[in-house]
């Protein structure tokens, strides 16, 4: 398999160096090679390639059923053409834990061009890194990414963040690159086999999350890889290896690194897949929630075990989850969320209103909130004990009511108490009618 020159190669070429111009080009040459041999320290030295690794191979033999026809096609006439072509990531891992996967993703040595021109259902996306996604009916996208390899290690002292990872590489890279050993899997169509190059299947068969090397290094390149940590081990009913787990608890501060919007789009992941209860345990746990959620986490650790309102609504937005096999809306899983933390807020409050408003503004800085959901949360927290009480008014005419509804019945099944004591009906006066005048 060819190998494409490391940047920074000193390759060159030019005029003929017997012409006028090539004579002016080797003077300049040479000047520069004198003040290389000058400052031999400011060269920087390219990195050597990664040696070719052979995977462990292990027979598997899927269920076809359970093993999407159209990402098996898309393999196949990549390998027919000549490319290496595999199942890759959660796909493998969740049909080995015997789950059935969202979706297929397809790995490859052939560039995102060379697949364009095999798929014509094929559009290339992105610019840092591009891939390609093939599309088939009923909205069906098969994500087709070439191989890619981890970045040259340019990171100094204890900044290890990753901020550039769209380098093309071979199989056993793009293996090695990834977070967690039981999402590095690759699976031979033809052959059926599963090909292993960090150890992913033990980490299979023991039901454990692993990181690829070493986990403190892991979590300080990404620390958005902690919330993958928490979101597999919940989802997947897996364990934590205990390594991996001292290191969350260690570099949970570097989540305050991590990009706003990803962490958000991770918080509402947690909330999604239908284990809320134990994801949102083992953030707080770990200390996760206190540097994403300090304003819950509190709440949390300041509640009884008997008064666990909160536990209980993760539980009964898992069960919804479960029975309609998708998730709820983001505005009801926030709201649902920070729900008891926002009643003690505005409990007694006279203007329930600034009272939300105060209360999740932190929280919209610290996440990355869009306003969209920050402002219905506000607006439904506002208008809770008027939904509670029945009488709703001009609220009842919004898109927002059905949201507020299903706020309110996930709570009344938690058993949580109402948002405000219910206001007594006046009673209503009764106009009396003018007496009439006696007669004189």
């Amino acid at each position: 398999m060819g190998r494409t020159t490391p940047p920074g190669s000193d390759e060159t070429g030019g005029a003929d160096p017997d012409g006028p111009r090539g004579q002016t080009a080797g003077r300049r040459r040479t000047r520069r090679s004198d003040s290389r041999a000058k400052a031999p320290a400011a060269k920087k030295k390219a990195p050597a390639p990664a040696p070719v690794r052979e995977p462990e191979r292990y027979d598997v033999e899927l269920e076809e059923s359970r093993v999407d026809a159209d990402a098996v096609k898309v393999v196949r006439r990549l390998v027919r053409h000549g490319f290496e072509g595999y199942l890759v990531g959660g796909c493998v891992r969740d049909l080995l834990l015997g789950h059935t996967p969202k979706d297929f993703d397809v790995a490859t040595s052939a560039r995102p061009d060379d697949v364009r021109r095999l798929f014509r259902n094929s559009r290339i996306i992105g610019r840092r890194f591009r891939l390609v996604h093939v599309l088939y009916g009923g909205g069906k996208v098969i994500e087709t990414a070439t191989f890619r390899r981890a970045p040259a290690d340019e990171r100094e002292g204890a900044d290890l963040l990753i901020r550039n990872d769209n380098v093309f590489g071979e199989a056993h890279e793009d293996a090695t690159r990834r977070d967690f050993t039981i999402n590095a899997l690759f699976y031979d169509v033809e052959n059926k086999q599963v090909l292993d190059w960090v150890g992913g299947m033990p980490d299979i068969e023991r039901r454990l999350v692993s990181t690829i090397g070493e986990p403190m290094v892991r979590f300080r390149e990404d620390p958005v890889r902690i919330l993958r940590a928490i979101k597999f081990c919940a989802r997947l009913d897996l364990g934590i290896a205990p390594e991996v787990y001292d290191a969350m608890v260690q570099c949970r501060g570097a989540l305050a690194m991590a990009a706003r919007p990803r962490l958000f789009e991770e918080v509402l992941r947690l909330m999604r897949g239908g284990a809320s209860h134990r994801s949102i345990w083992v953030a707080w746990e770990t200390g996760v929630l206190d540097v994403l959620l300090p304003e819950l986490a509190a709440y949390l650790s300041d509640s009884t075990e008997a008064d666990g309102v909160t536990w209980r609504l993760l539980s009964e937005i898992d069960r919804e989850t479960r029975e309609r096999g998708a998730p709820l809306d983001d505005i009801v899983l926030l709201t649902a969320l920070l729900l008891e933390p926002m009643r003690e807020t505005c409990y007694g409050s006279n203007d329930r209103v600034e009272a939300a408003f105060a209360f999740l503004e932190p929280v919209v800085d610290r996440l990355n909130v869009p306003r969209r959901i920050a402002d219905a949360v506000r607006r439904i927290i506002a208008m809770l004990p008027r939904v509670e009480s029945g009488r709703p008014g001009r609220f009842a005419r919004t898109q927002l009511f059905g949201v507020a509804t299903e706020v309110v019945n996930l709570a009344s099944i938690a058993g949580a108490r109402p948002a405000a004591p219910p206001e007594e009906p006046r009673p209503r006066r009764r106009r009396r009618s003018p007496k009439a005048e006696p007669n004189e």
